[in-house]
């Protein structure tokens, strides 16, 4: 049932795998050769113990992770960005909510050259956060703590249900969206980040696949960009009692 292989613009599907929800169903990142998941099962302990309960997609840059939580507790101030550098160090990067802000934090993207970060709430938005890199920025501390936001960008039209966005080039990123239609999302920026406030023109360029034996829609979820192999992955949380299993779309451009 669903869409096996849903219109994608530029990018050819070529391939796809099922991975579990638990340990896969929230983000996917590449990290060199290695495929990097996220689901529920990612969280550390020590890290659950803080109230950060929910992970989101995460980002890899120059071997470094970055992973994107939310709190679970009733009334959240704050949302906090993990780093985890190549020799296994972590370190904490924690935002607080400035006026207006939601609490949740489905995801991050860092640029390609490293120096910004780029996050987004859940719901109807009309714009995407920007932060500096944490640890690899050096207006950042060197061993976690405070994260403020650098700028925003404003985007041509509102989307809603943004779960994962990663940097194609430095002028544009693609997103995956949870509405109605799982739109495949392109953010086409005016030039490269530089921390500023800036635009973000708008396009919908297909849909995420649906395909499950099980009857619904499902949930988008992570995107991941590899510019080492040029391959896109999307993922797609099965629907009904298949949502133990997430779907993973490889793409390519062409």
């Amino acid at each position: 049932m669903g869409n096996a292989q849903a219109a994608t613009g530029s990018w050819t599907q070529t391939g796809s795998s099922l991975q579990s929800t638990l340990s896969a169903g929230e983000g996917v990142a590449t990290n060199g050769s290695s495929v990097v998941y996220r689901g529920t099962t990612s969280i550390p302990l020590s890290v659950a113990a803080q109230g950060w309960t929910h992970i989101g997609d995460p980002d890899v840059a120059g071997g470094y992770v970055f992973d994107a939580y939310q709190s679970g507790t009733s009334s959240p101030t704050s949302k906090m960005y993990r780093v985890t550098t190549p020799a296994g160090q972590s370190y904490e990067y924690v935002h607080q909510l400035v006026s207006g802000e939601l609490y949740n934090n489905s995801f991050d993207a860092v640029s390609p050259d490293s120096q910004w970060m780029v996050s987004g709430e859940w719901g109807t938005m009309d714009h995407l956060q920007v932060y500096p890199t944490p640890l690899l920025n050096p207006a950042t501390p060197k061993t976690g703590g405070a994260l403020d936001l650098s700028g925003e960008i404003a985007l041509s039209s509102p989307v809603t249900d943004v779960q994962g966005c990663d940097f194609t080039s430095a002028t544009q990123l693609v997103c995956a969206s949870d509405d109605a239609n799982k739109d495949l999302l392109e953010v086409d920026l005016p030039g490269p980040l530089t921390g500023g406030d800036t635009t973000g023109q708008v396009s919908v360029i297909g849909q995420v696949p649906t395909q499950s034996d099980c009857s619904g829609s499902g949930e988008t979820e992570g995107v991941d960009y590899d510019p080492a192999s040029g391959t896109l992955r999307l993922e797609m949380i099965q629907p009904g009692v298949c949502k133990v299993v997430t779907s993973v779309y490889t793409y390519q451009r062409g």
